[in-house]
């Protein structure tokens, strides 16, 4: 079972001094620019073909397989494995963008202020890795797109990260994560998203808290494993995006 701290009064005014006095580079601002960047480039990829401004809100299935969707028969018949990470830098459209765009920015900017960029990129990851995975067991002739898998692995971290540090501070904050997550979830149903992805990425950043003891997390500079594990992440991350690269290159060469 995990363990829970409590964090006396001084130590507690150390931790938020130390990590809201944070600058530098931000891994959330990195994820977001990489959303908006395909993003801009699947918009000008389907003007240059003809499809209209109707893309912005609703691109085609054809674009969005182009910008990295993911759909398990492709990257079990064709062996484009890199899909099982584009798509979470994928959208479905100008709305679908900013309402993730939005939390990632609201929830990541917190976590990562206060358990670190590693933590951060590696629940952004992996999250995104149990989200399809998810989606594999529950529908795997579907097409999916959308950063929300990570996003409810950041929350489902959140919700478990928070209830361990257990002051009344940090218990408010997973009792809102939490509750933010039931929302989601219950809209996911009205709008016809993908719940099972979602499921699978708030397992994914839950069994995270559960794995990452707080008092690691508090470090600074972030234990080594974990400035591992996230350069990991971000190397596995580089080269599903470059494949994606890789296959835009041969579609234009006939390759």
């Amino acid at each position: 079972m995990p363990t829970t701290i409590v964090l006396e009064p001084d130590h507690r005014k150390r931790f938020w001094y130390r990590y809201s006095r944070r600058s530098g580079w931000s891994t959330s601002k990195i994820l977001i620019a990489l959303n908006l960047i395909l993003f801009a480039w699947m918009v000008i990829r389907g003007l240059i073909a003809g499809r209209g401004l109707g893309i912005i809100l609703s691109p085609d299935i054809d674009l969005l397989l182009y910008v990295g969707a993911q759909n398990w028969a492709r990257v079990l018949e064709y062996g484009e494995w890199w899909r099982c990470l584009s798509y979470a830098f994928t959208h479905g459209g100008l709305l679908h963008l900013a309402f993730n765009m939005v939390a990632l920015y609201q929830v990541g900017m917190l976590l990562e202020k206060e358990a670190g960029h590693a933590t951060l990129l590696c629940i952004y990851v992996c999250s995104a890795v149990t989200a399809t995975l998810a989606g594999y067991i529950w529908h795997p002739e579907a097409y999916v797109v959308g950063a929300s898998g990570s996003l409810f692995g950041l929350i489902g971290f959140a919700v478990v990260f928070y209830r361990r540090l257990a002051d009344p501070h940090s218990l408010a904050k997973s009792k809102f994560m939490l509750q933010w997550a039931m929302f989601a979830f219950l809209f996911g149903f009205a709008v016809q998203a993908d719940n099972a992805g979602h499921l699978g990425g708030a397992i994914g950043g839950a069994l995270l808290g559960v794995a990452l003891p707080p008092r690691l997390l508090l470090r600074s500079p972030s234990p080594l494993a974990l400035r591992a594990a996230a350069w990991l992440c971000a190397i596995v991350t580089a080269a599903a995006l470059g494949m994606l690269v890789w296959f835009w290159i041969k579609l234009e060469t006939g390759g």
